[in-house]
């Protein structure tokens, strides 16, 4: 994907590369007033946004993964399984909130009961959620929301009231009703360090500001005298139109210095963002000599767009990479394979070549995570993922089709030899020593496999090879059943 999409950032960079250039040798045949003013209007309109647009993409790269974390949370079986159940041993659920908190490296973690209205952390229950008081208002509002998740910036009541970002994720249940929510949190201080990081790597001055005009978040060397923008000289009578405005480039004048600053709203935090420089700052060198000033930004403009190039790239394929892949497997997700199958029966019909789908589910799965253990249960998941993986051909496709099921399609395969494809990975899994050293007595798979027909779509021909699933099920498990031809 991220080879079909690159290609299109490379001539827009070297667009605004000579755009950038052009415009700096053309300042050289005008007076000193006239560069002036062309430097102030370079900053206000390309190094101040485009600083800003970094900032903003370190914030959203920061939060990817507990974004990620919060959904795997949302989706997972036992959570579900536990609350459906009736939420009867709280040992359970802490014990889960502690293993994510640990394995993702989490500030916080929790999980909201709508049944019970129970505030569940690792530390145990906290509380009882009333949405009626200004404090849980957050629960009914991601009760009702459509989107599957939310971030939010809220005190954290479980550490001592920390300004915490919190990813609030929607459960529900295996029907689609609506079970609770449950998410992870970043200490807001944490942000506030990279805030450091990030000014002294773009040399701007980063602060964020509240809907109210309150200076709620800067940086170590970005300490404000006041921290409401209402009271400080030269931004105040600007206030209310950069609220009202959301976005846009300002100059005010403060401490006898001329500042250049550029707003945007980040809606993740409900939080504006503001970066700033000072005029004097930015014109010093062009005091001195002209073209030596130039030369130094023709330099830098030069090498901001080329760091922002690399950090666009490597920010795409992670984020590309995340999108189809499952993260624990290595496996594509289910969301990639929904293309891939359409594509495969569509080559099938043209090419009149048999196709053949396999599902593959592991026998007694929860009571692995009931006995063992999460952790024990993901490198089993892992394991079997690379059996699958090593017992197919290169030509087939693998993926992780949900919790502890997963799916092949097997182009090229009629019936037969589906099947017997299948019971080559069933032996393999049964016999594998790893997995035998995760879990005594090893590991077994049940199988389900389904042959292609002419009146077939992709959902009947899952359906057909769930069926076959079913069926190896109900027939004791750890065996290989074929779905009904229907061709």
């Amino acid at each position: 994907m991220s080879s079909r999409l690159l290609p299109r950032k490379r001539p827009l960079l070297l667009l605004l590369t000579a755009v950038l250039c052009l415009g700096f040798l053309g300042t050289t045949l005008v007076s000193y007033q006239v560069s002036k003013r062309a430097i102030r209007d370079s900053i206000q309109t390309q190094e101040l946004p485009l600083t800003s647009d970094n900032v903003y993409s370190e914030i959203l790269k920061d939060l990817v993964r507990p974004v990620f974390v919060s959904s795997m949370m949302a989706s997972d079986t036992f959570l579900r399984d536990w609350t459906l159940r009736g939420e009867q041993n709280q040992t359970e659920i802490t014990r889960y909130l502690r293993e994510v908190m640990a394995k993702y490296g989490a500030f916080t973690s929790f999980f909201v009961s709508e049944r019970t209205h129970k505030y569940y952390h690792p530390t145990g229950v906290i509380k009882q959620v009333d949405v009626t008081k200004p404090v849980d208002a957050w629960y009914d509002r991601v009760r009702r929301m459509p989107r599957p998740y939310e971030i939010n910036v809220d005190p954290d009541m479980a550490n001592r009231n920390l300004l915490t970002i919190f990813i609030n994720y929607r459960v529900l249940d295996f029907e689609g009703r609506f079970l609770g929510a449950a998410g992870v949190g970043l200490t807001v201080e944490s942000v506030r360090q990279a805030i450091a990081h990030y000014q002294a790597r773009f040399g701007r001055r980063i602060y964020f500001v509240d809907q109210e005009g309150h200076v709620v978040l800067y940086g170590e060397s970005a300490r404000m005298d006041d921290t409401d923008i209402h009271n400080i000289p030269g931004l105040r009578g600007l206030a209310n139109g950069i609220l009202r405005d959301h976005a846009g480039s300002y100059t005010y004048k403060s401490g006898g210095e001329t500042h250049l600053l550029n707003v945007r709203f980040i809606p993740e935090l409900n939080w504006f963002l503001f970066v700033e420089k000072t005029e004097d700052e930015a014109l010093a060198g062009i005091r001195h000599t002209l073209y030596v000033n130039l030369a130094v930004c023709l330099l830098a403009t030069l090498l901001v767009v080329g760091v922002t190039g690399v950090a666009l790239d490597r920010y795409q394929r992670r984020v590309e990479e995340m999108a189809t892949t499952d993260k624990l497997t290595g496996l594509l997700n289910r969301q990639t394979l929904d293309v891939l199958f359409q594509q495969a029966i569509s080559q099938a019909e043209r090419d009149r070549e048999p196709l053949a789908v396999a599902i593959a589910d592991i026998d007694r799965f929860k009571q692995v995570n009931d006995q063992h253990g999460h952790l024990v249960g993901d490198a089993v998941l892992k394991r079997v993922a690379a059996c699958l993986r090593g017992g197919v051909r290169a030509s087939d496709t693998v993926c992780r089709w949900g919790g502890e099921e997963f799916l092949m399609i097997l182009g090229g395969c009629n019936r037969e030899d589906a099947l017997g494809l299948a019971e080559k990975l069933r032996v393999a899994v049964a016999t594998d020593a790893e997995l035998a050293g995760l879990v005594p007595g090893g590991i077994t798979l049940s199988l389900g496999v389904a042959e292609h027909c002419a009146a077939d779509s992709v959902d009947s021909l899952v359906a057909r090879a769930d069926v076959a699933l079913y069926a190896a099920k109900q027939d004791g498990r750890d065996c290989v059943r074929a779905g009904e031809t229907t061709c």
